[in-house]
């Protein structure tokens, strides 16, 4: 048998990066991988393959729609070869999950593929091409989470489908419902909006994307709707059924009225669960919520002393790089060091264009806490970036302490802004002020200046630009 410092169960990012991160530390470390790719769902079913749709649909976007304006003259219709994006995006997938691959061997990782199971606290069956099973003197739980779904609706996974069918259709839906306002319905919408699809999103809390600040949700809302989606807010979905190549969607409004749609596709986007089936957690004497979560104390271990946990199955944000920094807070703790993670300090993003991203507190939460703050924000259609490019839509906004001039919260929706969330991560993470932030040379003209201007706004309100 088999016998390792460390083995773990899931491959998705949190899964690799701590299986890295524990042979970097000197561990003898075993991975393993239900199914025949590393990566889980980011880089095989979530992430990676979503953002490959979306840039492949923001290109034909721009050649129908703004080509013309730059001075670009196309002969002829432009048209969509979906087989080929969908070939694209499936080439995308296949290249970042070999490269998950070469890191295993790179960092001499055992890989086994199969189920894992838990016989006890150290020892783990896989279920594979044969039976075989491992010792591990330490296990971490990276498994991750699958599609949420309500309990009346049937996924027949052709015409009612999950994010996972949505990213390999053989066809541009005449008419896709979005079942969900969160990230990946309005992600997933986009992409078939842009190529033609008409999208009607039903959502059941008043605003889409509702756990992010409230006025990032108002424009990614205006943008949307000028883009001629149909978003329907305050409106609970009781059933859902599907004739032939219809499907039919009921819900109820705000006023308790019975509100039908009609599609030829329904994307049921409605979160994600934990993911724990097949694991016997009880033979190794790891609790679990009744949401389906691990229980983890503070340094992600379980009620099984050497048993860990990361990512989407404990609580938390269900997000990729979450799981990262949880792989190697545990990959450390395990070594004797003493990481430290700050969830405050986790940014989140929707990649839609607009993209919108946020770290830190929202207003709603500075209110509910009773926290004096104030605010500064910036429209980007101010800025020579935006004009130059296009881009016109959206806003920088920046919450700092009242008193202290902290930086508490920074809001964003506009071209870039996943990536532009990275200068106000490492200012709170340095508790730098809006004033700090304002007194930064950013180079001229770029997106990021809005963050300039949006703390001088906040900085007794003195933005250079508006």
């Amino acid at each position: 048998m088999n016998s390792y410092d460390v083995a773990i169960i899931g491959s998705g990012p949190g899964g690799y990066v701590a299986a890295i991160r524990c042979a970097q530390l000197g561990m003898k470390t075993a991975i393993i991988e239900k199914y025949s790719t590393l990566g889980g769902t980011c880089l095989n079913v979530g992430c990676i393959p979503s953002k490959a749709l979306l840039d492949s649909s923001h290109h034909y976007e721009d050649a129908v729609k703004h080509f013309e304006e730059h001075g670009i003259d196309i002969p002829g219709d432009i048209k969509v070869n979906l087989e080929k994006m969908i070939g694209r995006k499936q080439s995308v997938v296949d290249q970042t999950t070999g490269g998950i691959d070469f890191l295993m061997k790179k960092n001499k990782i055992d890989v086994y593929h199969g189920l894992g199971s838990f016989k006890d606290a150290t020892h783990i069956k896989i279920a594979g091409d044969k039976a075989i099973e491992i010792e591990a003197k330490n296990t971490i739980i990276a498994t991750g989470s699958k599609p949420s779904n309500l309990p009346f609706i049937k996924l027949d996974k052709e015409r009612v489908i999950t994010s996972t069918e949505a990213l390999k259709l053989t066809e541009i839906p005449k008419h896709l419902i979005v079942i969900g306002g969160g990230v990946i319905g309005l992600e997933l919408g986009q992409v078939y909006k842009r190529l033609g699809a008409e999208v009607t999103v039903v959502e059941y809390m008043d605003r889409i994307i509702p756990t992010m600040d409230a006025g990032l949700s108002k424009e990614l809302n205006k943008v949307l709707k000028k883009a001629k989606f149909s978003i329907n807010a305050s409106h609970k979905v009781k059933a859902v059924e599907r004739k032939g190549k219809e499907v039919i969607v009921k819900a109820d409004n705000k006023k308790g009225e019975e509100v039908v749609f009609k599609g030829d596709y329904c994307l049921v986007s409605v979160g994600r669960r934990p993911y724990t089936d097949g694991l016997n957690t009880e033979a190794a004497g790891v609790k679990v919520t009744e949401r389906g979560q691990i229980e983890v104390n503070e340094h992600l271990q379980t009620s099984a002393s050497n048993i860990y946990a990361i990512g989407d199955v404990v609580k938390g944000a269900m997000l990729a790089h979450k799981a990262e920094e949880e792989g190697v807070f545990v990959a450390e703790t395990l070594a004797g060091q003493k990481p430290h993670i700050d969830y405050n300090l986790i940014p989140g993003v929707v990649y839609t264009w607009p993209e919108v991203a946020a770290v830190g507190k929202t207003e709603e939460q500075l209110k509910e806490a009773g926290v004096e703050y104030k605010t500064g924000s910036f429209p980007m259609r101010a800025l020579g970036r935006s004009r130059a490019s296009m881009d016109l839509d959206g806003f920088v906004k920046i919450l700092a302490d009242k008193k202290t001039d902290e930086i508490l919260g920074v809001h964003m929706i506009g071209a870039r802004a996943a990536d532009m969330i990275a200068e106000a991560v490492v200012a709170m993470e340095y508790r730098a002020s809006a004033e700090d932030v304002s007194r930064m040379s950013h180079a001229h003209p770029t997106f990021t200046e809005a963050i300039k201007e949006a703390a001088l706004a906040a900085t007794d309100d003195r933005a250079l630009h508006i």
